[in-house]
């Protein structure tokens, strides 16, 4: 990678820069030979990768060290320089702080000592089960039932575009149980992926494939000891665990982006175009300039929320949906660069800068499109 100055920017500790480095070199010697002609497979493989790294400590706080908690500035780094390997590696990574963040900020005391420890270890796929059918931002209109029935719940309803879906062994599952109107009516369950009642209703496929599916649930009963917080607390257990984990997904973006600009260097200095480099274009050299900026704007917006989250602030939502528009957009645009620079090659089957062009895309959608992060900053601006 061409630029690592970044990491001597004052949002960063020692700790975080020994982190990047170790990271860099481990990813090196052990994020390649992926087959991602099967995904599943190979999300599979790279949880238990990263697991044998000791990678997923970090996604997820350990119940035996009471001062365990999610490092923000962490998280970014270790998706950022996943992605930039391989887009999967970020994905299982991610999946795996994502799907298990209620319970690592929301769970009692058996609910973490019951799947932290097989989330850090590889031992379990996690899955965060959110949206649905006509709940996609829109957190406040799920329509997911749960009926308590005695020492139980009832769970009746679907899901739809849920990460890991068909190869989680637990799902963290928000569900409306009536304590009152909209978003104070929604709770948060641990639902393991056997139960009776449960199944996947459908497999998911994208121009980047990952595993997806839609989930349906029919009479599926679960016990109390599920509920995450207490009844009425699904909207805030979403949106703390988002508050964290949507700054990461412009660090995603931002491990692309580098990428992109680390392919295009090598590209504009090999290739000639009439009689000498392509670097000595000024159009090339314009390019290069405004991907260059892209980045570090994006870097400068992700880890400043990072930080202020790892600061003690209560909700980063401003700042995280500052970091998480600007870097995923932007990252599209310094990729179509990448691939117009490309020429042939950025457009053929298979090329590094092709794959990141499908790849970057979903990251303008999920955990909150661009259209609502507007909506989110201009709200808390005009608060």
């Amino acid at each position: 990678m061409a630029d690592k100055t970044y990491l001597d920017w004052p949002f960063f500790e020692d700790r975080h820069r020994e982190l990047a480095a170790k990271l860099d070199d481990w990813a090196a010697a052990n994020i390649k030979g992926i087959n991602h002609e099967d995904v599943d497979a190979a999300c599979r493989d790279l949880v238990a990768r990263l697991a044998s790294g000791d990678w997923l400590r970090h996604a997820a706080i350990d119940p035996a060290d009471a001062g365990s908690k999610l490092d923000v500035r962490s998280l970014c780094l270790i998706r950022e320089t996943l992605a930039r390997y391989d887009g999967l590696a970020d994905f299982s990574f991610a999946m795996q702080g994502l799907g298990s963040g209620a319970i690592s900020l929301f769970g009692t005391d058996d609910q973490k000592d019951n799947w932290l420890p097989k989330v850090r270890s590889g031992k379990a796929i996690a899955a965060f089960a959110l949206t649905e059918p006509q709940s996609g931002s829109d957190v406040a209109n799920i329509a997911l039932e749960a009926k308590r029935d005695g020492d139980d719940f009832v769970l009746n309803g679907e899901k739809t575009w849920i990460s890991n879906g068909g190869i989680a062994d637990f799902y963290c599952v928000f569900a409306r149980t009536g304590e009152a109107p909209g978003a104070k009516g929604l709770s948060a369950f641990i639902v393991p992926a056997n139960v009776p009642g449960f199944e996947i209703a459908e497999r998911l496929h994208t121009i980047a494939p990952h595993p997806l599916a839609r989930l349906k649930f029919t009479d599926c009963r679960i016990p109390a000891s599920a509920l995450m917080g207490k009844g009425g607390d699904g909207f805030k257990i979403a949106m703390s665990v988002l508050d964290v984990f949507r700054s990461t997904v412009a660090a995603a973006a931002l491990g692309f982006a580098r990428r992109a600009l680390d392919e295009t260097i090598t590209r504009v200095q090999e290739r000639e175009l009439f009689g000498a480099p392509l670097f000595d274009l000024q159009m090339v050299q314009g390019h290069v300039a405004d991907m260059a900026l892209d980045i570090d704007a994006s870097a400068l917006l992700v880890y400043r929320a990072a930080w202020l989250k790892d600061s003690g602030a209560a909700r980063v939502s401003r700042e995280a949906a500052m970091a998480k528009l600007y870097s995923t957009d932007h990252a599209q645009t310094v990729i179509d660069k990448a691939v117009q620079i490309h020429g042939g090659d950025g457009v053929r089957s298979g090329h590094i800068v092709e794959s990141l062009y499908r790849e970057i895309r979903a990251l303008r959608i999920y955990e909150g499109a661009s259209d609502v992060q507007k909506i989110i900053i201009a709200r808390q601006t005009l608060a």
